[in-house]
């Protein structure tokens, strides 16, 4: 899966585990069946929005995790503002959350980078002795397990009045709209997007989720995409398993953050 809105450093991870494997983003109501929420996301929300300082005190932390590191994402883990576009304009917003840059126009944001990796990859690569007595498949194996690490950017963004809701509206036709892909830039580089499949998501008052499926210099990717409301408040996901793209495996919603922050958003 490499996604359009994957971030540099994830590039660079999934170059990084192709070459050593060539070597050696639907919403769904609380009972799980529509994808809209039950009042058809008509429920009016506060009208003020959050400010800067009120997201950074919800955004997610290390402790409200186990087992994942959180942190601020730095210079090279995000996309330059306005460096994310479309072909189709229609598909913006999702090319947009698809590389954690904002939906809409927000008051506010706030973001951090959660990284789990699996007990293989906290080993790391084994040995070059080790290697040496593996066959060329365990060795692939070996090296792709050392890469089975998520990283998933979470961002939180407010609106004034009903600007979340209306947001989240838009990004829902959008996907629908580019359901059969579409052609984006991010930071000058082209990629496609392949598919936009839409997932079932129970996750605040009104909620989008996807698989987006990407092809980058050739080789298939896929990423989670979710984004969901709460009040003024829309907090979003863009999520890719290294790995997962070696073995050319699909991989679930990083339901651990998800909830994580759901529940701090109250």
């Amino acid at each position: 899966m490499r996604t359009t809105a994957v971030r540099r450093t994830v590039l660079t991870a999934s170059a990084a585990a192709l070459a050593l494997v060539v070597t050696a983003c639907g919403g769904s109501d609380r009972d799980g069946g529509d994808t809209k929420a039950k009042d058809g996301g008509s429920g009016k929300p506060a009208a003020k929005a959050l400010t800067a300082g009120e997201l950074e005190k919800l955004v997610l932390t290390a402790a409200d995790l186990e087992d994942h590191e959180v942190r601020k994402p730095g210079k090279d883990d995000v996309f330059a503002p306005g460096s994310v576009s479309a072909e189709q304009a229609e598909c913006e917003p999702v090319a947009r959350v698809l590389s954690a840059q904002p939906a809409g126009e927000p008051a506010a944001s706030a973001q951090r980078l959660v990284t789990q990796e699996s007990a293989a990859a906290g080993k790391g690569l084994p040995s070059v002795e080790e290697l040496a007595e593996m066959t060329e498949e365990e060795a692939e194996e070996a090296a792709l397990a050392s890469l089975d690490i998520t990283k998933t950017m979470t961002s939180l963004w407010s609106y004034d009045a009903d600007g979340a809701q209306r947001t989240l509206d838009t990004l829902r036709e959008a996907g629908e709209k580019c359901a059969g892909g579409f052609a984006m830039t991010a930071d000058g580089e082209k990629q496609q997007i392949t598919k936009v499949t839409e997932e079932k998501l129970a996750a605040g008052e009104d909620a989008v989720a996807w698989t987006v499926g990407t092809e980058l210099d050739g080789t298939p990717a896929e990423t989670k995409v979710v984004v969901f409301r709460q009040g003024t408040t829309l907090a979003g996901f863009s999520s890719f398993n290294i790995a997962a793209v070696g073995r050319g495996e699909a991989f679930g919603q990083p339901t651990a953050v998800i909830e994580a922050q759901e529940a701090k958003l109250g």
